[in-house]
């Protein structure tokens, strides 16, 4: 699928949805649109759009994949809304993504739109953006290239007496030497999460609100996640979940580690998890609901009499998530939640995201990217799917 296809979709909705056309300022958006992220306003209507750029044009006639014709150079919403807007005879509901206008800003658009009604389009457009095209899948692969160099890293550099913080940095070293961009994108204002989760020993049972998974209690009350300053001993199972973004495209993988070797009891839970997991790669068909996946692995859990541990956050906690979709954005719909009844389709990319913790054992977790087909589905991550002893 061509740019020129994801723009012909976004003006069927338009009309579909009875607006005169769509401003959209996100950077992931306008760069899914257009091909740059430079700031821009895209201006879409039924029949044409142009990307005006507020800074960085010289950058964005470079970087973006539409005709140069249709990129100007306007930081003015008035002066859009005169060029494209003012003079269609259509309806005066306008869409924008809502979910992350901040109400300031909102005020400047309706100052500069007079008179027109602002309506949230972002759903629609993660609609779209969940099925990924052979471009987007290239570069999903590649992001998964470098979040495995961070794997062999960690490898390298995990020893006894190590801490977590240390750790981290010999990972995100690999993951930026291997072409990682050194930032990833969450859909919501105020998120943090350091760099990405990483967790050891008796920090595996300390859940932070700020991340819905496996955290790490971080360096300070700042910025509750991530690694913390604690020194890795013999025995201690860890749990490394750092993303990575190439080429506008994230990876999402967790390895679990043990300092050492591991006992029966150990292996048997991390075996369960990953049998889990097979399964659930092994089943999962486009048409499927994002709920029946939830309840199959909730089954196969009780199957394997791992239910109690399976997804535990302790003290009578369980996460509802099991997987979530990925791309431009770290976490991107579908949301693989009981209460979801959204279907997976051809081409999703699903980062299958999944742990166990016992308190008498320990926590292992275990999460691969899985692309979607109606002809089999395809782990995109690289890393072997073993619990490693080092």
């Amino acid at each position: 699928m061509g740019y020129e296809d994801r723009l012909k979709i976004l003006q069927d909705k338009i009309q579909e949805l009875e607006l005169c056309g769509v401003i959209l300022f996100y950077s992931r958006d306008v760069l899914y649109y257009t091909g740059t992220a430079q700031p821009s306003y895209l201006a879409v209507i039924p029949q044409e759009y142009f990307l005006f750029v507020r800074n960085g044009f010289e950058f964005a006639l470079d970087d973006a994949f539409i005709p140069k014709e249709r990129i100007k150079e306007e930081r003015r919403l008035e002066n859009i809304h005169k060029e494209v807007f003012l003079k269609l005879p259509t309806s005066n509901r306008i869409g924008t993504e809502l979910d992350l206008l901040p109400a300031k800003q909102l005020y400047e658009f309706k100052k500069a739109f007079p008179g027109y009604e602002f309506h949230d389009v972002s759903a629609f457009i993660l609609e779209q953006r969940q099925t990924k095209d052979a471009s987007e899948i290239n570069k999903l692969e590649k992001a998964c290239e470098a979040i495995d160099a961070g794997h062999k890293a960690a490898l390298l550099a995990l020893r006894e007496g190590i801490t977590e913080l240390e750790l981290a940095a010999a990972v995100e070293n690999a993951h930026r030497l291997a072409g990682h961009e050194g930032i990833f994108f969450i859909r919501q204002p105020d998120f943090f999460m350091s760099r990405g989760p990483i967790s050891s020993g008796p920090n595996l049972f300390k859940i932070s609100g700020a991340v819905y998974t496996i955290t790490g209690v971080g360096l300070s009350p700042s910025v509750p996640a991530g690694p913390s300053g604690r020194s890795i001993s013999k025995g201690d199972l860890i749990i490394i979940d750092i993303p990575t973004l190439v080429d506008g495209y994230h990876a999402d993988q967790t390895r679990t580690y043990i300092l050492g070797k591991a006992n029966q009891n150990i292996k048997m839970l991390y075996n369960k998890l990953k049998e889990i997991a097979d399964y659930l790669i092994e089943e999962i068909k486009p048409g499927m609901k994002c709920r029946e996946i939830h309840q199959r692995a909730i089954e196969k859990s009780k199957e394997l009499k791992a239910a109690d541990a399976f997804l535990n956050f302790g003290k009578g906690r369980k996460s509802r998530v099991l997987g979530h979709g990925i791309g431009l954005e770290l976490n991107e719909p579908p949301i693989l939640s009981p209460g979801n009844n959204s279907e997976v389709s051809d081409g999703f990319v699903i980062a299958l995201d999944m742990h166990m913790m016992d308190e008498n054992i320990g926590v292992v977790k275990l999460e691969d990217m899985i692309l979607v087909t109606k002809n089999g589905n395809k782990i995109l991550t690289k890393s072997p799917r073993n619990l490693f002893e080092v």
